[in-house]
């Protein structure tokens, strides 16, 4: 029998997973909710490393590693080739493409926190939609900034800092009241590509608001790799029977 492991992280793996019989095991880190009208099994948690993944290979009989975690979790996508490699499986990826800016775009790549509060310095009311790394930092808020943060769950704040918690998809007409409500001089983001979150991008362009973009890591190389669900299923189709 194949199966197949799938690493969630990004909305694309949920409607992989709902294609998904009751052989295949669909699994999350444990941030966020945990879908409950699946077929295939559910599991939720790390492995302790790529070694740990590799073993969990070995001992659930797997096939096939699809990775569909965020863009920006390389670890996770590492430690999967990792131990593709270790049980000689495997490993196809699917890798979202990037947001490319337009003419009417300000756009500033920052490669770190370090490049990213420098280049912060000028403005005074930031929005925050990196997740909740900037939570580490609140003690760090210069005196004439107020951070909005924005992530999947509310966390408490402090005097120059406010929390909220919201899961796209996000409308743009949200957007454009959040951006007017709390003056939002500059813009911070992970370039994700995802469509559910890119209209903060399109309300940024419509106020002429700079948008920090930290910029991509390089993931590591794969057997396969794909832009879509549609080829990531097709794909799959033509040599695993998923149900």
């Amino acid at each position: 029998m194949k199966r197949i492991l799938l690493l969630g992280g990004v909305t694309e793996a949920l409607a992989i997973a709902r294609t998904l019989g009751p052989e295949h095991v669909y699994s999350l880190a444990g941030v966020g909710r945990v879908p409950s009208d699946l077929q295939c099994q559910v599991r939720v948690g790390g492995y302790g490393g790529a070694e740990g993944l590799a073993q969990f290979v070995h001992d659930e009989g797997i096939s096939l590693i699809l990775d569909a975690t965020h863009p920006y979790a390389a670890q996770i996508s590492f430690n999967a080739a990792t131990a593709a490699k270790l049980t000689g499986i495997p490993c196809w990826a699917l890798r979202r493409p990037a947001w490319q800016a337009g003419p009417d775009d300000d756009w500033r790549e920052v490669a770190n926190w370090a490049e990213l509060i420098s280049a912060l310095a000028p403005f005074k009311r930031p929005l925050f939609t990196l997740g909740r790394e900037p939570l580490e930092h609140l003690h760090e808020i210069p005196e004439h900034q107020f951070w909005t943060l924005r992530a999947l769950d509310a966390y408490p704040g402090n005097e120059r800092c406010e929390v909220i918690g919201a899961r796209g998809p996000f409308r743009i007409e949200d957007e454009r009241e959040l951006f007017e409500r709390r003056d939002i001089d500059v813009l911070i983001s992970k370039n994700s590509g995802s469509s559910a979150t890119e209209p903060k991008l399109d309300v940024a362009r419509e106020r002429g608001v700079p948008v920090l973009v930290l910029k991509r890591p390089v993931l590591v190389g794969v057997d396969r790799k794909f832009r879509s669900v549609g080829e990531v299923l097709q794909a799959i189709n033509a040599v695993y029977a998923m149900r």
